[in-house]
């Protein structure tokens, strides 16, 4: 899942707190050609204010300009994009004759009651089914899924259109399909959003920051050497004045949607780094160098760093795609590429 879906999350949250009611949508399914995936969502208050997307833009810009004009009053119901069954609305298609389905939901700030300083604070790092049921009012449904998507556990959100309900439910760890249909109830997948983890400054990594932002990664860099972070700054980019292996470390900041990757040719930062990015569940674990300097690191791993021959076989190295990359730039878009690949479970061979 992407950074851009926490933002969202976070947004509605925010604005439920300040009493604004909020619709929240949510792609359900596509058919043919769509910008985004199942399970993209985009928050928006009655004046057209938004954060995330849905399609790229026609769809948002419908949207938007049906709610300013005062649709959209039930509680949950189904929008259908791109079929042209709607004559009044022929503007709305999508490229390539694709169709869009979404999951609108209208959201009302909780009851002064509620928001009162009486009111137990929501549980949300507990994912039992007896906790997760006890969420009742839309803002700690909101924090269960932010909390989902940090990296605290996964949900699944079961939407019944037919009668007006949802509810949340432990979900298994293990990947699966972000929005699926069961018995006549939508379920939507909600786990950790997509990390990228780069250790240590470079040029190189500069330029792999800048990509996995426009990718929509939630990108952290942690670096201690003041000389290299003093003028760093890449907007929607969490800066980490430590060292890389002692972030990894740490609990909670991996997860099985985090790639990390090191790009210092410094063997204090990187070796380290992969070190202690073995032993998470990242999905992603690589770190530059020729053929030569990898096969010279993988030896020292495996005689200084007490690594295991599994161990080093989870780490790219050369890494990235072999795409003859030779400026900063060309290599970290190999680099991402090959992040990408892995995210998708595309074999190298089938490139």
């Amino acid at each position: 899942m992407q950074h851009l879906d926490q933002q969202v999350v976070q947004q509605a949250l925010d604005w439920l707190q300040q009493g604004q009611t909020v619709w929240l949508c949510t792609v359900l399914s596509t058919f043919g050609s769509s910008p985004r995936e199942p399970g993209a969502m985009m928050v928006a208050r009655a004046d057209g204010q938004h954060v995330g997307s849905l399609s790229g833009g026609c769809v948002e810009d419908d949207f938007l300009e049906r709610l300013q004009q005062g649709e959209f009053h039930q509680s949950m119901w189904l929008e259908r994009y791109g079929d042209n069954r709607d004559a009044q609305r022929p503007q709305v298609q999508l490229p390539c004759g694709g169709i869009l389905e979404v999951l609108v939901e209208r959201l009302q700030p909780d009851t002064p009651a509620l928001l009162s300083t009486a009111e137990p604070a929501c549980p949300v790092y507990s994912t039992d089914a007896a906790t997760l049921a006890a969420a009742r009012s839309a803002r700690q449904q909101l924090q269960h899924l932010l909390a989902a998507l940090q990296g605290q556990y996964c949900l699944l959100r079961e939407i019944d259109l037919n009668n007006q309900q949802q509810q949340l439910l432990p979900a298994p760890a293990e990947s699966g399909p972000r929005v699926s249909l069961a018995h006549g109830r939508w379920q939507i997948r909600v786990g950790p959003t997509t990390r990228l983890i780069i250790a240590g400054l470079s040029s190189v990594a500069r330029h792999c920051a800048q990509f996995a932002v426009t990718l929509g990664y939630e990108v952290i860099v942690c670096e201690p050497r003041e000389e290299e972070y003093r003028e760093f700054a890449i907007p929607g980019v969490r800066l980490e004045r430590v060292m890389p292996s002692a972030f990894i470390h740490r609990p909670g900041n991996s997860h099985a949607q985090t790639a990390i990757v090191a790009m210092t040719h410094d063997p204090r930062i990187d070796d380290l780094a992969m070190i202690e990015a073995v032993k998470t569940s990242a999905f992603y674990i690589g770190v530059m160098g020729s053929r030569r300097t990898s096969d010279a690191r993988a030896a020292r791993l495996l005689r200084s760093g007490g690594l295991s021959t599994d161990q080093i076989e989870r780490i790219h190295m050369p890494i990235g795609l072999a795409l003859g990359s030779k400026t900063p730039a060309e290599i970290a878009l190999a680099i991402l590429a090959d992040v990408l690949r892995c995210q998708r479970g595309v074999k190298r061979d089938a490139i």
